[in-house]
C-alpha cells in the first residue's frame, strides 16, 4: 500500500481522536511561536517542541489504517505450543 492509498484509507476511531489532539498541540505551539510579544526562552522552546510533537502525532495518526496486517488466511497457531508462528517467516 503506497502513501497516497494509506492516507485515503479509513482511520480507526482512536487514531482520529489522537490526530485531533496532535493538531491542537501543533496549533498551540505555532500560536506561541508566532506571538507578537517577547516570551521567555523556556516557553518558546516548549512551543517548538509542542509544534513538532503535534505534527508527528498527526502525521502518524493519519497514516494508520484499519486494514489488517495478517495474511488472507490469518496467522496459524502452533498446535503443540499454542503460540503464533510469526518469527522468521514461519
Amino acid at each position: 500500500m503506497n502513501v497516497i492509498k494509506r492516507a485515503k484509507a479509513p482511520t480507526p476511531k482512536f487514531f482520529r481522536v489522537l490526530r485531533t489532539i496532535g493538531l491542537a498541540l501543533a496549533a498551540v505551539g505555532g500560536t506561541l511561536l508566532a506571538a507578537p510579544v517577547a516570551l521567555p526562552v523556556a516557553i518558546t522552546t516548549a512551543a517548538g517542541y509542542l509544534a513538532v510533537a503535534g505534527g508527528v502525532i498527526s502525521a502518524v495518526s493519519q497514516l494508520t489504517t484499519d486494514s489488517p496486517l495478517a495474511p488472507e488466511g490469518g496467522i496459524e497457531l502452533d498446535s503443540e505450543k499454542g503460540q503464533k508462528n510469526i518469527r522468521d517467516g514461519d
